[in-house]
């Protein structure tokens, strides 16, 4: 069964840093465009970062950008997203989720995605 399963989540400081992890099963993770979303209370689900099957390259929102970076590891069909200088406004459930497509600059709509993880939580308050 294809399965996404999120993890490392938590209560963190401003200015602290996350790390997320996203462990694939029931397919090979190399071969779809994998990305993070999140979705804060009362707000809409929106992209975070992602890593594109057709060339392979990472792409981010503009207000993760330079804070956050999304890697992949192959050999254990696992995706991470380092999050440092983490931001109140950072807040929100995180999510995994994949496809075998790629929609370029449309990347970030959650409408274009077909696996999705349960989500991991992520409260940066003091």
């Amino acid at each position: 069964q294809v399965q996404l399963v999120e993890s490392g989540g938590g209560l963190v400081q401003p200015g602290g840093s996350l790390r997320l992890s996203c462990a694939a099963s029931g397919f090979t993770l190399n071969y779809y465009t994998i990305g993070w979303f999140r979705q804060a209370p009362g707000k809409e689900r929106e992209g975070v970062s992602c890593i594109s099957r057709s060339d392979g390259s990472a792409y981010y929102a503009d207000s993760v950008k330079g804070r956050f970076t999304m890697s992949r590891d192959n050999a254990k069909n696992t995706v991470y997203l380092q999050m440092n200088s983490l931001k109140p406004e950072d807040t929100a459930v995180y999510y995994c989720a994949a496809t075998n497509g790629w929609y370029g600059s449309r990347w970030s709509d959650p409408h274009r995605m077909d696996y999705w993880g349960k989500g991991t939580p992520v409260t940066v308050s003091s």
